[in-house]
Formats: structure tokens, C-alpha cells, sequence
């Protein structure tokens, strides 16, 4: 496959996440009278699409009527601001929200990918991990505060490796029950704490497939908004081709070569496998792998 790889999905976003505008209240107080702000539109979770398919924005108005709000960041010197909601609505992932994430343009799932991340640890934090008084947002809706302790809570990230073991000229794909028939994907899971990238690689790869893997070598990364996770794309080399299938885990692995990889993600409907979407950071994997990675 020679032609370019895209960026990893949920990256791009033109946003200017405008670090240095958060911490002043006068400054908050003009970027929201500002007539060009805008309020990102959503049904609960979900984007309201508009014209062309982009994201939905409606106009502030000057006003926030006693609202918790949130600055996005600009996009064209534009504030961007989204609504904190409690309760939180339903965090679930429709088939029609996957689909219209895979027809956004370019850019536009990753502005999305912050909105929704930042909205979900919002209504996942209403209340100090320290001492369990309630929390308000401050510095522009990027951190939550406890009076009652003087706590400061800020967005996390949850680190995930997502991994090709590779042996003499194929992948390790696998695929999890609730895959859509056919498809399979890189294996992953949650980096564990005191646990380096690369041990996590060779430790999941141990646990869910029985591979035991060498050398490990990151590739690419990609935020992951369901609900807040960082994907670490990485390509291992395997030290044999013996699958031990952790069936808890994993509904089915194979080994899969390189034409039947790119068969696959080229849509063949003679293909042995299902490709990911493009969205997904295990689409990018298997096209720098073709590409030689």
C-alpha cells in the first residue's frame, strides 16, 4: 500500500487550546460576551452534525443563564465552549454515533474527542476523591475545586497499549465477542501502575495470547474519548508463533500476513478478516506495519 496514512483518528483538531486564558476571570468573563463564541451542540454525548456534516455550533449569546461552562480552546480566534451537564447523560456508544465519527471531516472527531472526554470527567467528578465535600469547576471548566479541603482536580488521561506481535512476515490479530462479525484488530489493555510501555506490551500479549515477545517499538498514538484514554500504538517482535487464547479475554487470535492484511483493510469481501474503522488507532497500526514501521 503506498498511498499516505492518514492521521490516527480523534487527532487534528484545530482547536488552540488557549492554556493561558483559562486561570483569569476578567479574561472568562469577555470570551464569553464575545459575540463570535460559540457552544458546542449535543445530544447528551453525541454530536449535533450540521451543514456538510460538520459539528454543530450555536451561538452564546453573551450569556451563560447559570450554566457550569467550559472553554474548549478558539478554532479561528473563535471561543469554543461546551455545556457541563449533571446528571451526566447516557455515556453510551450508539451505532449511529460510530458512524458518524467515520464521516466527519478531517480534524473535526478530534475537536469532538476533547469536548466529550472533558465533559465526561465533569460528571464523573463532582466530588473530592480527598475528602468527599463537593467540587466546582475553575480555570475555565479544566479543573474541578474542593473548598472544603482546598483539593485542586484536574482531567486524566488513562494510558492503554494497543500492539501487532509480529513473526517472520505476519501480525497477531484478535478479535473480542463484541466485535462485529468478522472483524479482528491489535490486541490491547490498560497500562498497570509502576509498569513501563513496554513491559505493559509484552505483559498483555503474555496474558491474552500466550505470546511472549522481544524487543518492542512504539509506532503511534491517539486519544480515545470513551471515556478518556491515550492510546500507545506499538509493534512487538514475537518469539514464536504458539497462541495460548485467554478465552476471558479473547473470543478467537490468528496469525495473518501481510496481503491478507491489506486485503482487509482495502475491504475485499473475500478478505480472512474484518479491519478496524479508520478511527480506530488499530487501522493506523496495520497501515504503518504495511508500510514497514
Amino acid at each position: 500500500m503506498t498511498d499516505a496514512i492518514p492521521l490516527p483518528g480523534f487527532t487534528g483538531s484545530p482547536l488552540d487550546r488557549a492554556d493561558h486564558l483559562r486561570g483569569d476571570p476578567e479574561i472568562w468573563a469577555a470570551l464569553v460576551r464575545d459575540p463570535a463564541a460559540r457552544l458546542l451542540l449535543l445530544d447528551g454525548y453525541d454530536p449535533l452534525t450540521g451543514p456538510e456534516g460538520r459539528l454543530g455550533w450555536g451561538l452564546l449569546n453573551g450569556g451563560v443563564d447559570g450554566r457550569d461552562m467550559a472553554l474548549l480552546g478558539l478554532i479561528d480566534g473563535s471561543p469554543r465552549f461546551i455545556e457541563i451537564r449533571s446528571p451526566a447523560p447516557a455515556a453510551r456508544r450508539s451505532p449511529a454515533l460510530m458512524a458518524m465519527l467515520d464521516s466527519l471531516p478531517e480534524g473535526e472527531a478530534a475537536t469532538y474527542a476533547a469536548a466529550r472526554s472533558l465533559a465526561d470527567w465533569h460528571a464523573r467528578h463532582h466530588f473530592c476523591a480527598n475528602c468527599g465535600s463537593a467540587t466546582a469547576p475553575f480555570r475555565a471548566g479544566w479543573g474541578r475545586h474542593c473548598d472544603a479541603c482546598g483539593t485542586d482536580h484536574f482531567p486524566r488521561t488513562d494510558p492503554v497499549v494497543i500492539m501487532l506481535a509480529e513473526y517472520r512476515g505476519r501480525v497477531l490479530v484478535g478479535r473480542q465477542p463484541a466485535f462485529p462479525p468478522g472483524r479482528y484488530s491489535a490486541l490491547a489493555g490498560f497500562l498497570e501502575v509502576g509498569e513501563s510501555m513496554e513491559e505493559a506490551v509484552a505483559r498483555e500479549l503474555a496474558e491474552e495470547a500466550g505470546v511472549r515477545v522481544g524487543p518492542v517499538r512504539y509506532v503511534a498514538s491517539q486519544p480515545w474519548p470513551f471515556p478518556s484514554s491515550l492510546m500507545l500504538a506499538c509493534i512487538a517482535e514475537a518469539e514464536s508463533e504458539t497462541i495460548r487464547l485467554d478465552e476471558n479475554e479473547l473470543e478467537d487470535a490468528m496469525w495473518v500476513t501481510r496481503e491478507e492484511v491489506a486485503a482487509a483493510l482495502g475491504g475485499d469481501p473475500d478478505a480472512r478478516f474484518g479491519a478496524p474503522p479508520p478511527y480506530a488507532i488499530a487501522n493506523t497500526l496495520f497501515r504503518k506495519w504495511l508500510a514497514g514501521a
